[in-house]
């Protein structure tokens, strides 16, 4: 998902294009996240969620090859939308899978162990697209992230294919994406679509372009860029060993709260210091304060609808999915007109906002 935000800068100088042209790789893999997981959680209710899960790992490495032979921009975001759609499948499955065995007065810790490896990714994204692109080019990554999504598939089918009888339900009859429109009936669904859709595009609407004001305001290579970046997943991981202690002092309601003051903060002093070394460690706070909102949204999701748990949830990562292509769609056209800096605080003024939104309607997502 994120190997991309490093390459911006060499993506618009080898294609003759601006850094929101370029930017349109990322809303097009966002877009097909948003619309494939859609289709992931009933046919993981249906077929078993972890035989979804191994095949769609094939098709997203075979896809992630293919964008290497791009052309242009325009053939590169087709590819990546195309990687997207079967990329999506893994985070959905797997939040539905822990809701199937996870009782839910425990489930807020167990989920957030479980994203401690999506947390790795995230981090490790931006590094290797960084340090990558330097190394190899832009090519190169994209085909040794194809070679990770096969090697993961082999992994998944070799350790998961005896547990794939066991998950198939009883009964797998009818139409299973019809489910979504029962769904969107319940008012505590929408409440927490309606959530996580601002939760991604406020924060990764951001995020997204913190790399390239960092080029551009420090002139730094793409390797520094990448592991400034990836202080973001340095953060994610610090939350997942600190949750618990920080559910019993805080509680939901203080963990958004703070979550968003925290992420306008760390997004106001990255982008106002004088000096690049001092964004690293407001990176790896960015990361903390988002997950401190994320998890807690997560949780409300799995439990929103229990009698079709991997439609729900598969309905929530996609408004997740949708919401960031449109914050990275929506900053690319206010970069426009206004400059890096107010616009990355503006929209950190607004995750925080959502923080206060959700400390007072918590209920709603219940």
């Amino acid at each position: 998902m994120r190997v991309i935000e490093p390459m911006l800068p060499r993506l618009a100088t080898d294609f003759g294009t601006s850094i929101s042209g370029a930017a349109s790789v990322i809303t097009a893999y966002g877009i097909a996240g948003a619309i494939s997981t859609l289709a992931y959680g009933p046919l993981g209710d249906r077929y078993g969620k972890l035989r979804v899960a191994t095949f769609s790992l094939l098709a997203a490495g075979l896809a992630s090859l293919a964008c290497a032979l791009a052309q242009d921009i325009g053939s590169l975001a087709v590819l990546r939308f195309i990687t997207a759609l079967f990329a999506s499948s893994s985070t959905a499955l797997g939040m539905a899978y822990i809701g199937d065995r996870v009782p839910m007065a425990e489930r807020q810790p167990v989920i957030a162990r479980f994203i401690a490896g999506t947390i790795t990714g995230q981090s490790l994204g931006p590094l290797v697209g960084g340090l990558f692109t330097d190394l190899l080019g832009w090519r190169g990554t994209l085909v040794f992230l194809g070679m990770v999504f096969v090697t993961v598939f082999g992994i998944l089918l070799a350790r998961t294919r005896t547990q794939w009888s066991e998950e198939i339900p009883r009964s797998s009859a009818g139409n299973p994406f019809t489910v979504h429109l029962r769904l969107l009936t319940f008012a505590r669904v929408r409440y927490v679509l309606a959530t996580a859709f601002a939760d991604t595009f406020f924060f990764f609407g951001a995020y997204s372009f913190l790399g390239p004001f960092l080029t551009l305001k420090f002139d730094l290579s793409l390797t520094l860029i990448g592991l400034a970046l990836a202080g973001f997943g340095v953060g994610g991981v610090l939350y997942t060993l600190t949750v618990g202690p920080l559910l019993r002092a805080l509680g939901q309601r203080g963990l958004v709260t703070w979550g968003g003051a925290l992420c306008l903060a760390f997004y106001a002093v990255a982008t106002l210091t004088p000096a690049w070394q001092i964004a690293m460690p407001c990176t790896v706070g960015l990361g903390f304060a988002f997950f401190m909102l994320h998890n807690t949204i997560q949780t409300k999701a799995t439990e929103m609808a229990p009698q079709a748990r991997g439609a729900a949830v598969s309905i929530y990562s996609g408004f997740w999915s949708f919401g960031q292509a449109m914050g990275v769609a929506a900053m690319g056209l206010v970069i426009g007109f206004v400059e890096y800096t107010p616009a990355i605080i503006a929209f950190g003024c607004g995750f925080f906002l959502l923080g206060l939104w959700m400390r007072s309607n918590l209920h709603r997502l219940s």
